[in-house]
């Protein structure tokens, strides 16, 4: 992992405690500014699982969305920071002027929430890992007006594997620093994960089985970064922690 890298994390319940969560780092007029900028934001999440809920043919389209609207709702905003990566002695004496190569930042993970919504500045730096190769990884280009949103392991597990978390990471650029905040939507600890009805069909029979948002993030927690962690809530796992954890 490159040096240096940052890490601002706020626990999300209502913008009253987000404030005073806060405060000791930020003037009052900033975390206005990130008040209104979360419940934006949040607002966008649940609107795109409203439209994924209408398109999937839920009874209740809301389904997803009322997870996140919850007031016990366990999501978060991360702000990261990577710092240009310069390399060792030896790879500074080798590099040329117009190198821009760079390092891992954040390595290969998954999102165990419901849905990431990403916005990062004009440099380089995410990739998601190709669905058909596993040793290919697939450079997205850097929008700042953009946003770009991940489905999570939450998600994958209530549609049924309908919906996939994709596995992605980090790079830190050797030439200039990168930005990115996420709003991670995520239930309640209390909530108990498990396929939709509508998702379950003769083709598409049941894959994971029920666990509540607490028990994954003890599992999640529990395990190296890279660990397919929903794979250990599959009906028919054969994956048992030690197996993970020595990965």
């Amino acid at each position: 992992m490159a040096r240096g890298i940052a890490y601002k994390f706020g626990i999300l319940k209502t913008p009253a405690y987000t404030s005073a969560h806060l405060k000791h780092s930020m003037t009052r007029k900033k975390c206005f500014v990130v008040n209104n900028y979360v419940e934006a934001v949040r607002g966008l999440a649940c609107e795109l699982l409203d439209m994924l809920g209408e398109g999937l043919g839920l009874k209740d389209e809301k389904a997803f969305s009322k997870l996140i609207k919850d007031n016990e709702s366990d999501s978060l905003v991360r702000l990261n920071h990577y710092p240009p990566y310069y390399g060792n002695a030896e790879e500074r004496s080798t590099k040329t002027k117009d190198d821009n190569s760079s390092r891992v930042g954040f390595g290969e993970h998954s999102d165990p929430q419901i849905l990431t919504i990403l916005r990062s500045n004009d440099v380089d730096g995410l990739q998601i890992l190709s669905p058909v190769n596993d040793r290919v990884w697939i450079s997205v280009k850097s929008d700042p007006t953009a946003f770009f949103v991940n489905v999570g392991d939450a998600l994958q597990a209530m549609t049924n594997g309908r919906c996939i978390s994709v596995r992605h990471r980090a790079m830190a650029n050797s030439r200039r620093s990168r930005l990115s905040m996420m709003f991670f939507a995520a239930p309640s600890l209390q909530t108990c994960i498990s396929p939709l009805p509508e998702m379950i069909t003769p083709e598409n029979p049941q894959q994971y089985r029920q666990y509540t948002w607490a028990e994954f993030k003890k599992t999640m927690y529990s395990l190296r970064l890279a660990s397919n962690r929903l794979e250990l809530y599959r009906l028919d796992s054969k994956v048992d922690y030690k197996f993970q954890d020595d990965d």
